[in-house]
Formats: C-alpha cells, sequence, structure tokens
C-alpha cells in the first residue's frame, strides 16, 4: 500500500534541547501534511566540533534527550517515527552515530550505528576523522514494515553501494540515507549519488539533510530528497534552512522498476584477475 513519507531539513546547532524543539515542530509540520513515515537528518541531536563540548552534554540511550523526544513524537502522532541519527555515549567512552525508528506506540523498532566512517582530507582544507571518535556499526538490517521493506544507511554510507545492494537483494523496497553533507561534497556528489543508489537497485530513496551554516562553523549541503525506483526526484528542499519535504510512495513502482531492469535478478557472482600491463615486447602472461 502507497504512504506519505516526509523528510525534515534541519541546522543543528550545539544545544541538544533546543535542536529537540526544532525536531518536535518540524515533525508535527509534517505530520499536519498527512506524513505517516517521518525522517530527520544525521546528527539531528547536535552538530559540535568541539569534542569535549560535545562530550560534556552527550547522554547515553536511555537518557538522551532526543531519542526521548523521537519516542514521544511518535505515540503523539501516530507515525513511525526516524530519527536519522544522533550521538549516543557509549560505555567504553566512544560514541555511536546511531539511527532510530520508532513505531506509532512510541517502541523501538531499530537501532542502525553508521558502518563508514568519514575520515577524509578535503582540498578546501577541511579535515575530518570520525573514526576517533565514533565506533563503527557492523550490522545493516531490512525492516518489514506495514507499508514497506525498509533499509537503513547514515550519510558517507551512500559511497558504498555493496550495502545498498545487499539490503536490496535481500528486499529493501526503500532506502534511507539521513546525512550531513558537507557543502563541498554535496555539491559535486550529493543529488547524483542518492540517484544513482535508488536507480542502481530500483527503490525509493529518503534522504533528511543537514543544510546551512551551523553554530560550530560548518556548512553542509542541505537539498533533502525523496526519490523513487527510477531515479525521478518528487521532492527536494533548498540549500539552507529548514524545511518539510513529502512524496507519495508506492512500494508497487519497486516492482514495476524491477520487471523493467531485473538487475537483481540477473547478477551474477564473478571473480576478479589482477594482471600485468603491456611490457616491451608485447603483452605478459
Amino acid at each position: 500500500m502507497s504512504f506519505k513519507a516526509a523528510a525534515v531539513q534541519m541546522c543543528s546547532g550545539v544545544d541538544p534541547v533546543k535542536n529537540a524543539a526544532a525536531m518536535a515542530r518540524l515533525v508535527r509540520e509534517a505530520a499536519a501534511q498527512g506524513a505517516t513515515y517521518v525522517q530527520t537528518p544525521e546528527m539531528t541531536g547536535m552538530l559540535q566540533r568541539d569534542r569535549a563540548a560535545a562530550r560534556a552534554v552527550l547522554a547515553d540511550e536511555a537518557h538522551d534527550i532526543i531519542v526521548r523526544t523521537g519516542s514521544e513524537l511518535a505515540r503523539e502522532l501516530a507515525i513511525h517515527m526516524h530519527v536519522g541519527s544522533t550521538a549516543i555515549a557509549l560505555a567504553d567512552g566512544k560514541i555511536a552515530n546511531r539511527g532510530f525508528l520508532f513505531g506509532p506506540d512510541g517502541r523501538i523498532l531499530n537501532r542502525y550505528d553508521k558502518i563508514h566512517m568519514f575520515d577524509v582530507d578535503l582540498d578546501n582544507g577541511e579535515s575530518w576523522r570520525e573514526s576517533a571518535a565514533y565506533t563503527a556499526g557492523s550490522e545493516a538490517r531490512v525492516l518489514s514494515l506495514p507499508f514497506a521493506e525498509m533499509g537503513f544507511a547514515i550519510c558517507y554510507d551512500v559511497r558504498f553501494p555493496a550495502l545498498f545492494r545487499a539490503q536490496a537483494v535481500a528486499g529493501a523496497e526503500v532506502m534511507t540515507v539521513p546525512a550531513a553533507f558537507t557543502k563541498q561534497t554535496g555539491e559535486a556528489h550529493w543529488e547524483i549519488l542518492l540517484r544513482a543508489r535508488a536507480i542502481e537497485n530500483g527503490v525509493f530513496v529518503i534522504a533528511a539533510a543537514q543544510a546551512g551554516r551551523h553554530e560550530d562553523g560548518r556548512e553542509t549541503f542541505g537539498h533533502s530528497m525523496i526519490i523513487d525506483p527510477w531515479g525521478t526526484v518528487l521532492a527536494s528542499a533548498g540549500a539552507t534552512g529548514e524545511a518539510v519535504i513529502v512524496a507519495e510512495i508506492d512500494p508497487a513502482a519497486v516492482k514495476a522498476a524491477h520487471d523493467k531492469i531485473p538487475n537483481l535478478r540477473n547478477g551474477r557472482e564473478f571473480s576478479v584477475e589482477k594482471i600485468a600491463g603491456a611490457v616491451a615486447g608485447g603483452v605478459a602472461a
């Protein structure tokens, strides 16, 4: 059956309490537009580059305000509420970049810890080392919901197509990619990566994003998107500021896409052999 999905675009700051209030306001707006599944961005609870300052306000899952607010909103609005991710303090002193999906009764139906850590040096001088503070996840899941089979990813995961293919082969019809993409990488790759993951797997992609200049000085790309299995952008937001985008999701379109391009069924096992290139006097044996 079809359902209405919403992606909530935010510009989270350094105060989890203020971010929880902003999330609640935007999620209620999405529900008022008829959305029964609502997704927020990566790091909904806080964007804070100062790790010492971040640790001072982090909480474990049982005491986190974003987790509590997400559960309360799901129950209040009778929706499936997807906190794209928030930073959760772990017992070993590290942090999980963890997403939560709450059912309409407020219970946690799924947790997903970001698998791929954003450890990069950009040519604009930005340097990121997520693995220095965060513990990477190691488990992907496809969750059977009343309205669709749903797969999970977070931000940098979108650059690893094997994750999406494995979930699509396992039956995922909707893939979720909450993100806090940097402005530089977003301008180059955000839309094309999202559309590629949708097209190559014949699935819907829902990607709520952080957007604009944040209190900690970073700048994120925005442009939250909902994309259909044929790669068509059904809804998108702007580059900066808060937004709520909504689109109708019909899982029957996934089957239609797979019938037209049955690449999931046509995939074959193969080996890769690395051989020497051309050498003087001919080609190496």
